[in-house]
């Protein structure tokens, strides 16, 4: 008799958790059919995604699929510390320059004011010749990012919501803005003391709310902006372009509220370019002006200005022999309801930012966008590749949209996205910030680990006295890995033992210090970050390349030889600088400049 009764218990047990199972695979299902649509129109009901722990097979697989270093589990939550007072110039926008280590701000000159004048011997703009009315602010700065030293430059043409990049020379060329910088192309290059040369009639369309993305030979293409519905390529210096190429997919995206400007432009490992525009994305061949693919839409509402989510190209895994293919994600985070500019600029209702974060592997054979929860809801957020392969998720609102005082509830805290862990693991919420960081805000991360995060000015204008001032001050944060516990971790680069220019394919070494006794291949990285050009929560051109690595060599004492292998050709890396880190176990080194040529 008792025998039957255990018998019959074991065979509950067994019943239980089949069905568990089966309720478990029927939920994974559906988490990734509600996120297939079709391109007709018609998009499946959204629903919010339950995560679900892997079974151990699929544990295994991902444990096999995912990188070795990245070392034990950090639980520091970060640390913020003001680095300025005063910047002189709201960040609108924001880059780190090659080399010199400043950071370009600038703003709008159609204010006329800032908070810093321009230096003397530098004429003010004479920006009204009948009136003669002049200008004598500075509306660019660069910042030395270790001292805070300002230096302030001049501008002619309006910069107000433009786009940028920087050339194979590490010049910094920004593209558009308002009335008289619509049609403009700017230069400035990487040394102490350059000044802006601006080109009035450079590109053939005005492009206000445009984004400018690099092209595998290094030279640009300028996608958008308000009333224009195409695309153009920027020709060399000093030339104006007159050509210009019709973007269906801007017309179709194209809503009452807009919300398809600043659109998400990333360079494929193929060459080509995913656009992402609203809530529709494409693969544009830049070679024939062809759309390759249409993507699967994104459901939930809008992720373009001023809907204002932020994306990135997760970083691209190399190795010493990389197949055919080379896989790409892009990422997408909040944004807003498709009516939220309307709601809160009209009625004054400031509707909840979204909450999901999608991810897309653009080069699979059957695309699907994957979705999960973030922590809390994000509108106006920057999203920031680390040198370590994570992703930091910071600034924005929880309520309304992008625009002149259309957002509420500042977000104080900053999320950590790990692209390798399993789905429901990914997100882990850091320390807050106490300065809000709404409409025209920045981030940008920097070559000693730690993230600059300044601007914020939800006014037109500089003004004090309003909910949500005008705001100068710069701070610094430092990510979960420059936890003091983790500096015995933390290597050193050997300059004088590190090349300063790499050929595509190219083996070279990356010599470094480390404090340890065994340093395996397999818990370290090399990584290379493209720096990105920030404004309105768009990040162009940020790119992160995880090197393949043919093997790590200790040379005597503390000191390690990597031997690492450059990326493959401009379609993975486009020529020009980049930041190189050494990893070890999840903590970077301080980086290194390095340029493709």
């Amino acid at each position: 008799m008792l025998e039957s009764r255990r018998l019959l218990w074991v065979l509950s047990i067994i019943v239980l958790v089949a069905a568990v199972s089966k309720v478990v695979s029927e939920v994974d299902n559906d988490s990734i059919d509600d996120d297939r649509t079709s391109l007709e129109g018609m998009t499946a009901p959204k629903r919010e995604v339950i995560e679900v722990e892997p079974s151990k097979s699929k544990r295994r697989e991902q444990k096999d699929k995912a990188p070795a270093a990245g070392g034990p589990e950090m639980n520091w939550p970060g640390q913020w510390e003001l680095f300025m007072k005063n910047s002189g110039v709201s960040a609108m926008h924001a880059i780190l320059m090659p080399v010199i280590n400043k950071v370009q701000f600038y703003d709008a000159t159609i204010w006329r004011i800032s908070q810093v004048k321009l230096p003397p011997g530098v004429p003010c703009h004479v920006y009204d010749q009948k009136a003669k009315k002049v200008d004598c602010f500075a509306h660019s700065v660069l910042v030395d990012i270790n001292t805070g030293a300002i230096r302030p430059l001049a501008l002619t043409t309006d910069t107000w919501c433009s786009s940028g990049g920087l050339t194979v020379n590490g010049t910094l060329v920004s593209t558009g803005g308002f009335q008289g910088g619509a049609n403009t192309a700017r230069y400035l290059s990487t040394c102490e003391n350059c000044v802006w040369v601006e080109y009035p009639q450079a590109l053939a369309a005005r492009r206000w709310y445009s984004t400018q993305a690099t092209l595998p030979d290094g030279t640009f293409i300028v996608v958008g902006g308000r009333d224009a519905l195409n695309y153009e390529y920027i020709l060399p210096e000093g030339q104006n372009n007159k050509k210009l190429y019709d973007s269906q997919l801007l017309r179709q995206t194209d809503d009452p509220e807009e919300n398809n400007l600043y659109p998400f432009v990333w360079l494929n490992t193929d060459g080509n370019l995913f656009i992402f525009a609203n809530n529709r994305s494409i693969l544009l061949s830049p070679k024939t002006n062809k759309v390759l693919k249409e993507f699967p839409q994104l459901p939930g509402g809008t992720r373009n200005y001023p809907g204002s989510a932020s994306s990135a190209l997760l970083p691209i895994r190399l190795f010493v022999q990389n197949p055919a293919v080379i896989p790409a994600d892009v990422l997408i985070c909040g944004g807003a309801k498709q009516d939220a500019f309307f709601r809160a600029e009209n009625k004054k209702i400031y509707n909840p930012a979204l909450k999901d974060c999608a991810r897309i592997s653009i080069n699979s054979a059957n695309p699907v966008w994957k979705t999960e929860m973030m922590p809390m809801s994000r509108v106006m957020s920057d999203t920031v590749l680390l040198p370590n392969g994570e992703v930091l998720i910071v600034n924005g609102a929880k309520l309304g949209s992008s625009g002149w005082n259309l957002a509420k509830e500042p977000n104080f805290s900053p999320i950590l996205y790990s692209p390798d862990k399993p789905l429901g693991k990914r997100f882990k919420e850091l320390v807050p910030s106490t300065i809000p960081r709404m409409y025209h805000s920045i981030a940008i991360a920097l070559p000693d680990g730690k993230v600059l995060v300044g601007g914020s000015n939800t006014n037109d204008g500089y003004q004090y006295n309003v909910e949500y001032p005008t705001e100068l001050r710069i701070e610094k944060f430092s990510p979960p890995y420059l936890d003091p516990a983790l500096a015995i971790m933390r290597p050193i680069i050997i300059n004088t033992a590190t090349p300063k220019q790499i050929k595509y394919g190219q083996m070279f070494d990356v010599n470094i210090e480390l404090k340890q006794p065994n340093v395996p291949k397999e818990n370290v990285m090399l990584t290379m970050l493209a720096p990105p050009f920030t404004t309105h929560s768009v990040s162009m051109n940020m790119r992160l390349l995880m090197l393949g690595i043919k093997d790590v060599k200790n040379v005597g004492g503390d000191k390690y030889k990597i031997e690492a292998v450059a990326p493959p050709s401009g379609n993975v890396a486009p020529p020009g600088y980049y930041v190189l880190f050494a990893v070890y176990n999840g903590v970077p080194s301080v980086g290194e400049w390095i340029q493709i040529v």
